[in-house]
């Protein structure tokens, strides 16, 4: 396990911050009875952030046309909808919800090139919400390969305040590298082909880079660009 790149300027600074208290505590309160809850509710926030901040080593499974989880969490959306920002057209959403425990790091769902990337600003409503989707701060990515499209959205929620994607179009991503983080509580939308094979089910428990969503159809998924 290693520590995501960005959070150490985030670690830092609440370690600092929490030294200092902890300083304050054990300096200016003598009874033992308020100052060690303190200090032990400080410390329990430091090695929380770090925590937070996690890249755990995962096993990928193989197969070029499996879809993996984006993130860990559980399966809060499994529906068939319409996507009207890109792909225009009937997909299967499979939405996972991150709580402030989960593994915040995300991670490409499948190997390809980056054929669209936006950043749309927006509310911070609870991310598990359907308005969510829709309304709140969020980036929007897709990937294609030879097996078609997989279309995806970081979303920020009540308490995340910070989206982060390196995905630029005409770049590849690989699936299992990380591919982004949503720092404090968020959910990822997923929109996959009507003709993939779902191997999760509502209220699942996930892992990004090892739970496979899907199995997708070589060669039988229409992608945007044969609509244009």
């Amino acid at each position: 396990m290693t520590i995501h790149k960005g959070g150490w300027r985030i670690i830092l600074a609440v370690w600092v911050i929490c030294s200092m208290l902890v300083w304050l505590i054990l300096h200016f309160i003598s009874c033992l009875y308020v100052a060690f809850p303190l200090v032990t509710l400080l410390i329990f926030f430091m090695g929380f952030v770090l925590f937070f901040f996690r890249v755990p080593a995962r096993k990928i499974p193989e197969g070029d046309n499996l879809v993996t989880a984006v993130a860990d969490g559980e399966i809060v959306v499994l529906d068939r909808v319409y996507e009207p920002e890109y792909l225009k057209r009937e997909c299967i959403q499979v939405s996972i919800y991150m709580d402030f425990f989960n593994v915040h790091v995300n991670f490409w769902p499948v190997s390809g090139d980056v054929t669209y990337y936006k950043y749309h600003p927006g509310k911070y409503f609870l991310a598990f919400l359907p308005k969510a989707s829709e309304l709140n701060e969020h980036t929007s990515v897709c990937v294609r390969n030879s097996y078609g499209e997989i279309f995806f959205k970081q979303l920020a929620g009540t308490f995340c305040r910070r989206i982060e994607c390196y995905a630029e179009t005409s770049k590849t991503g690989e699936r299992g590298t990380q591919c982004g983080i949503i720092k404090f509580g968020s959910r990822i939308d997923m929109y996959l082909p009507l003709d993939a094979d779902i191997k999760v089910s509502l209220g699942e428990e996930v892992r990004a880079c090892e739970t496979v969503i899907a199995e997708l159809v070589n060669g039988k998924t229409e992608t945007s660009s044969d609509r244009r």
